[in-house]
């Protein structure tokens, strides 16, 4: 039997909160189905940084180094000095958050199910910003022909395997933006001709993000650079129930981080108020990928599983008070260790 070395990232504010409610989680899969995930910790952070001196300290990228896969909670005011240089490390290409209506959860439509594929190391957020005497800054947008097609690829590859509308939607300004755009614009092209059996359409940013509110249950893939990509999926989050409900994968080449897509909420902390579906879920997708990348057919079990107790414990509205119950973090958390009911053998 595999054991899988899992690094943990805590974070701040709500991190810590969401992270023992996942690991809840995590431990009863464990049990259910046989598998072993070995929690090794990974400071980092604004509270690392006000402990060591800096956010992300050498021991803790070592860790993760040598795991298999991480799983972070969100992260203060620190956030570009953990994710983005974590991103660019791994070279975790790819930024999966899927959205989808739960049940018993305010929703937009009870039908939306979409997932953003990002470009997740270039673009605006490369950081490289300047300042030109005492009034004027720079900020360059980078974005390269290679990122944009292996960015595109994933894409297309993601909606042939979903059970979604087989339907890949790139979102550009490239009517404005046309070399940076353009280019992105012009290479999902090219990629979309060598998937004749996915559907392909474009669409501008700022006409995205109204058919976004306005008809969500058209979308399936949507293809976009790394900023419109960070903007548009926390809009959409609003209409499946809020960033509590969002789940996002950093994936690469042969690594990958899983993660809310949210902030740390440092108003919630210690209140046991915030919804802990965003990092269960992301734990569910940190499975999926091991599941897919290992071969591993308990993994993948042990994540449909997962998506089922959420599903149950939402019905029985055993929820924080978000999503209209009156229990605790972690004891919607337990509620789903609870309801995880398949048995090995």
């Amino acid at each position: 039997m595999t054991e899988y070395k899992i690094s943990v990232i805590r974070g701040d504010g709500i991190g810590p909160e969401l992270t023992d409610a996942t690991i809840k989680v995590l431990d009863a899969v464990q049990q259910e189905f046989g598998l072993k995930l070995k929690m090794i910790e990974a400071e980092a952070g604004d509270i690392c940084c006000e402990k060591r001196g800096v956010p992300l300290p050498e021991d803790s990228v070592q860790k993760i180094k040598d795991s298999h896969a991480c799983l972070k909670g969100p992260v203060g005011e620190t956030a570009a000095d953990v994710i983005v240089r974590l991103r660019l490390m791994f070279d975790l290409y790819a930024n999966l958050r899927p959205l989808k209506a739960y049940p018993a959860v305010d929703v937009a439509r009870p039908d939306i199910d979409m997932i953003f594929v990002r470009e997740n190391t270039e673009d605006v957020y490369k950081g490289q910003e300047f300042t030109i005497g005492d009034d004027t800054t720079i900020c360059l947008r980078v974005i390269t022909r290679g990122n944009c097609e292996r960015i595109a690829r994933k894409a297309f590859e993601t909606a042939r395997r979903r059970n979604g509308k087989k339907k890949v939607t790139a979102i550009h300004k490239a009517n404005v933006m046309r070399v940076t755009d353009g280019l992105f614009a012009s290479v999902c092209r090219e990629v979309a001709k060598q998937y004749p059996d996915i559907a392909f359409n474009e669409l501008y940013v700022d006409a995205a993000s109204m058919r976004l509110i306005k008809e969500p249950q058209d979308f399936d893939v949507l293809c976009t650079c790394n900023m419109f990509g960070d903007i548009l999926s926390d809009e959409a989050a609003q209409l499946i129930g809020g960033l509590g409900m969002a789940p996002g994968a950093n994936i690469g080449e042969n690594f990958a981080l899983f993660e809310p897509i949210h902030g740390s909420a440092p108003n919630r902390v210690g209140k046991q108020t915030a919804n802990p579906l965003s990092m269960i879920l992301a734990g569910k997708m940190m499975l999926d990928w091991l599941g897919e990348k290992y071969n591993d057919q308990k993994c993948l079990e042990a994540a449909a599983a997962i998506d089922e107790a959420v599903v149950k414990t939402l019905n029985a509205r055993n929820t924080v008070p978000d999503l209209g119950g009156k229990t605790t973090t972690i004891g919607m958390a337990e509620a789903i260790a609870e309801a995880l009911t398949v048995k090995v053998g």
